[in-house]
């Protein structure tokens, strides 16, 4: 299930990285960077066993939401590994946090939020090391998105696993204001297809779900976010039939959000319909079947994943599907909405734009 498998035949230079980590100034954070197949995962899990047979104590901030090893996908995790382990799916996590997709694009700022806060979990909690495990993003809007990173994390060795020069954008505002390492990419590392990561990503998703069952929530028990459904106030009953003879659609929630009406909908026949997206925002109830949700805690952390399956508008209850017990999901004080929609086999459906709902 997971691509990175602990193994000591690796090349020599990451033996002398363990040197300048032993004689590093503890608390010590790297971030390790890379593109696609670069061997990230491999570095972390090879580093983390070797910390720990001498004794420290090691920390992983796992952000590559859409190739999890620290189950599930879409969170960014936070586990402390106790004894020597083979994969990342062994770790159990302790704190997560919600981003709600596979891909950063577009999420730039949960990525980054999300990172900070779970590095400083780690140290609050004792980490001699902590090891942060990135995106293979390094290209175009990554660049950006691993500057903002490093300027908020600050970490203190940055490990680079580069193909020829591709990291240098990103490495060359940190050289003097941290410690770079270049390294080799192993000869060992494996090229994986889009369809390869969709199914690892599919046995993660239905290992994840496989205990699951449903609950019908009350909403109103919740702060709902990552969404505007419940923002504004709601329509009335005669600007929902006006919005339903005009555009020939069945209304099943609206609200007004300032000057900007909101509806989730389904179409009554198929022909276009014109209309100033600045005052109308419109959403397919179809878009909120199977969508991904987090369930957050009063400390902004992310208790555990959802499946909405059904909303019921008029009574403001949601149906469910989640492997959180009935006591956990009470601990949570907010239901934040994804942009990924997944079934509990673990088959993607698709992912929504971030401005969708």
């Amino acid at each position: 299930m997971n691509k990175a498998k602990y193994t000591q035949e690796v090349p020599e230079d990451r033996k002398e990285v363990l040197k300048v980590i032993q004689e590093t100034k503890k608390p010590l954070k790297i971030m390790i960077v890379g593109g696609v197949d670069s061997g990230k995962t491999t570095l972390t899990v090879f580093l983390a066993n070797e910390l720990l047979s001498q004794g420290f104590r090691v920390a992983i901030v796992d952000s590559d939401i859409g190739q999890k090893g620290i189950l599930p996908p879409a969170l960014i995790s936070l586990g402390f590994p106790e004894s020597i382990f083979t994969s990342m799916e062994e770790i159990r996590p302790v704190k997560h946090y919600f981003v709600g997709t596979i891909t950063p694009n577009q999420f730039f700022g949960e990525m980054v939020t999300g990172v900070k806060l779970l590095v400083n979990e780690a140290i609050k909690r004792k980490a001699d090391v902590v090891m942060i495990d990135t995106t293979g993003l390094v290209h175009g809007s990554g660049v950006e998105l691993k500057r903002m990173k490093i300027e908020i994390v600050k970490p203190d060795l940055i490990l680079a696993l580069q193909r020829k020069d591709e990291l240098e954008d990103i490495l060359k505002p940190f050289e003097n204001k941290t410690k770079v390492i270049r390294l080799v990419i192993s000869e060992n590392a494996k090229p994986h297809t889009r369809e390869e990561r969709r199914k690892i990503r599919r046995e993660k998703w239905k290992k994840y779900f496989e205990n699951s069952s449903e609950h019908l929530l009350d909403l109103r028990k919740f702060y709902i976010s990552g969404t505007l459904i419940f923002q504004g106030r709601e329509i009335s009953e005669e600007e929902k039939n006006i919005l339903e003879n005009l555009f020939r659609w069945l209304v099943f929630h609206g609200r007004k959000i300032t000057s900007r009406y909101f509806v989730v909908k389904a179409d009554i026949g198929t022909f276009p319909r014109n209309f100033d997206k600045n005052t109308m925002k419109a959403i397919d109830l179809e878009n909120l079947s199977n969508l991904l949700v987090g369930f957050i805690d009063k400390e902004g952390f992310c208790l555990g994943l959802g499946i909405l399956k059904l909303i019921n508008f008029k009574e403001l209850k949601a149906h469910v599907l989640t492997p959180l017990t009935e006591a956990e999901v009470n601990n949570a004080v907010e239901i934040r909405f994804g942009r990924i929609r997944v079934r509990e086999d673990g088959e993607e459906l698709g992912l929504l734009n971030r401005d969708a709902l």
